[in-house]
């Protein structure tokens, strides 16, 4: 299966780029998805910014405002240095070189926007808004709940590599895909789309660029 997503780590600009391998364009959204139901469970507090307790690992992410429901597979790095796509269009990736959810810091998630069968688990992703609320279930059954700040879109020769993994106050959340112009002649998407997320709490949020 070819997908969307390859994702490039480097110590520059480059920053974790996103490309289609999908080959077409994905599909126009052309119905609105059933929202999903935010999970049960007890949520879990904003993290003091000198706290040093470590926080559960995440299992599962839920965005109620676009119908995705997924677990989440642990991403690592390749040989080459670049982050692990998913295998599957299906489910979205936790990238371990980040916090973890809930923890101070950016927390980074990416996810395919299509595959040659159809939109994938991000497809979606670009109709996120200020406000909406983002959930991640984690292993000891607390819930991270996180609030949609910005939803931008970068080239990818000038991804922001800073915003996405520098230094953040408080607890933050990344959310990644492709997104942009299509190019035929190579089957890949020109651009990325980054979801900024804050768990609300006393540090403020970044101001993305």
């Amino acid at each position: 299966m070819l997908l969307c997503g390859l994702l490039a780590v480097a110590v520059g600009a480059t920053g974790l780029a996103v490309a289609s391998q999908a080959g077409r364009q994905a599909t126009p959204v052309t119905r609105s998805r059933q929202p999903a139901l935010p999970p049960a469970g007890p949520q879990a507090a904003a993290p003091e910014q000198a706290a040093g307790a470590r926080v559960a690992a995440p299992t599962r992410l839920v965005i109620p405002a676009i119908g995705v429901t997924t677990p989440l597979i642990r991403l690592g790095l390749t040989p080459a240095g670049s982050l692990q796509a998913p295998a599957s269009a299906t489910v979205a990736g936790w990238y371990t070189g980040s916090p973890r959810p809930g923890a101070i810091g950016s927390s980074v998630i990416g996810g395919h926007i299509d595959s040659r069968h159809g939109p994938a688990v991000f497809f979606r992703l670009r109709l996120l808004r200020p406000g909406n609320q983002i959930y991640v279930r984690r292993a000891d059954g607390t819930i991270a709940v996180f609030r949609v700040y910005a939803v931008q879109q970068y080239p990818k020769a000038r991804f922001p590599t800073g915003s996405v993994y520098g230094p953040a106050p408080g607890a933050q959340l990344r959310l990644i895909t492709c997104g942009g112009t299509f190019d035929p002649a190579t089957g890949h998407y020109l651009g990325n789309i980054v979801v900024y997320a804050t768990m609300p709490g006393r540090a403020g949020r970044q101001r993305p660029r």
